[in-house]
């Protein structure tokens, strides 16, 4: 009988260490999941995030309350990449709907770990512009949360999602074929 453990995409969820019999202890186990917890906040906040700006009335409109437009305007001054905001500003809308459309599939690929490679690569971009614009003249700079996401989705991009993801059952059947 094949135990959890042993069933693909689900790496590292039961009690022995894979064909040796031996109990696994608590250090291998925490080590194996220790970035579980990470993509869990980070998929959560960024699906979150996605899905508050998609409703959000007046969001993503050039100016009034709410909007992207106005928000870039008044941090492009203060921003580390003033060129950048210029940017968003041609087409604030579309903007809007980039970085919304962003952290909700940001978000849905951490969470399920699918592609966790470039999920991440995409939360850390979308941080950086963030950081880079819109959260550049915090001061002292680690109140800017968005440097913050930066650092977090690192160990993401370095790590993947090699345990409960799409990813490690995609790869479990890549070994079965070949």
């Amino acid at each position: 009988m094949q135990g959890l453990q042993d069933v693909p995409g689900l790496r590292g969820y039961g009690t022995t260490t894979y064909g040796t019999g031996r109990p696994r202890g608590f250090r291998e186990l925490a080590r194996e999941h220790a970035l579980l917890p990470l993509r869990i906040f980070l998929g959560i906040t960024f699906v979150y995030a996605g899905i508050n700006k998609l409703t959000t009335h007046g969001f993503f409109r050039a100016s009034g309350p709410e909007s992207v437009g106005d928000m870039m305007r008044s941090v492009r001054d203060s921003s580390a990449v003033p060129a950048l905001v210029d940017l968003a500003l041609k087409s604030p809308g579309g903007f809007g709907y980039a970085i919304a459309i962003g952290e909700l599939l940001v978000g849905l690929g951490t969470l399920v770990g699918l592609w966790g490679r470039l999920a991440a690569l995409g939360g850390a971009l979308i941080s950086l512009s963030l950081w880079l614009t819109v959260s550049w003249q915090s001061q002292p700079y680690y109140m800017g949360n968005d440097l913050a996401y930066l650092m977090a989705w690192l160990p993401l991009l370095l790590g993947g999602a090699a345990t409960f993801s799409l990813d490690a059952l995609l790869a479990s059947r890549r070994r079965r074929i070949v």
